[in-house]
């Protein structure tokens, strides 16, 4: 199979510099990337890619059983890295892709150099002693409606996520990646990213990380970033002054200068 073209890979940058791979989260594809490319290309050689059932990968390489849990997904990054036969790389994760490079860097360590996880979550539901920031009956319903009228769910949940209101654009830009994203290919995703618990995989992480957290997100809050802080051993938190739940869209000045100082720091 052709990985590159199966996860719509695209490569651009600096071809000699560093290797950047920049993966996109829950209902977005790789041009949610498109305000942090400039910041990295001069210096970087940059790898985006869309995950099997996103963007414009090849939707007739979707299967359910791969993809019910998130090490399908992390198949996918290492295969991906595979394909470009690319070593000790620096992975960056929005959301669930946070814990997909979790994943991914201990299925394959040689690969994975470090990881640059933006509002990453381990764990969506409450649990004891943790909060997620949701109840499991929230979820419940959360996937109910999102099964069940996909297209209105994504209208309604995308401005949420997004948050800055007085930006409507933004919102309606993630609600328009929603939509563009197949239904049932969605639904997979979904179940798979908010009934995950990946919180024992961020002890296994032994390479320098970098956490980025908002000042408010309704998805991630406050506690989960400190949660995964926490848990990985050496790790940086940084708290951008940004709220929302994709900073690198809402405040990507903030978040691109983060990410390319911890870069910078590693060279």
């Amino acid at each position: 199979m052709d990985i590159r073209r199966r996860n719509n890979v695209t490569v651009t940058g600096n071809p000699e510099g560093p290797v950047v791979v920049l993966a996109h989260g829950f209902g977005c594809d790789q041009n949610m990337w498109r305000l942090t490319v400039p910041a990295l290309a001069e210096d970087y050689r940059v790898v985006l890619f869309d995950y099997v059932g996103s963007g414009g990968s090849d939707l007739s390489a979707f299967t359910e059983d791969r993809y019910a849990s998130l090490s399908g997904y992390a198949r996918d990054v290492v295969e991906v890295c595979e394909a470009l036969d690319l070593h000790d790389v620096a992975f960056v994760g929005h959301s669930v892709s946070a814990m997909v490079g979790v994943l991914a860097a201990g299925m394959a360590p040689e690969r994975i150099g470090s990881l640059v996880m933006v509002a990453p979550s381990p764990r969506y539901i409450d649990d004891e002693g943790y909060r997620g920031g949701f109840s499991a009956e929230d979820i419940d319903e959360l996937l109910e409606s999102l099964e069940s009228n996909y297209l209105g769910w994504s209208a309604a949940m995308a401005p949420v996520i997004m948050g800055n209101g007085e930006r409507p654009e933004l919102g309606e830009e993630l609600t328009n990646s929603f939509c563009a994203t197949d239904p049932d290919m969605a639904r997979v995703f979904a179940r798979t990213t908010f009934l995950s618990d990946s919180r024992d995989d961020l002890k296994t992480v032994r390479v320098p990380t970098l956490v980025l957290e908002c000042v408010q997100d309704v998805i991630a809050p406050r506690e989960v970033g400190a949660f995964v802080h926490e848990a990985i051993p050496g790790s940086t938190l940084v708290t951008l002054d940004a709220t929302g739940h994709c900073p690198h869209l809402s405040a990507p000045h903030a978040t691109n200068a983060a990410i390319t100082g911890f870069l910078a720091e590693l060279r």
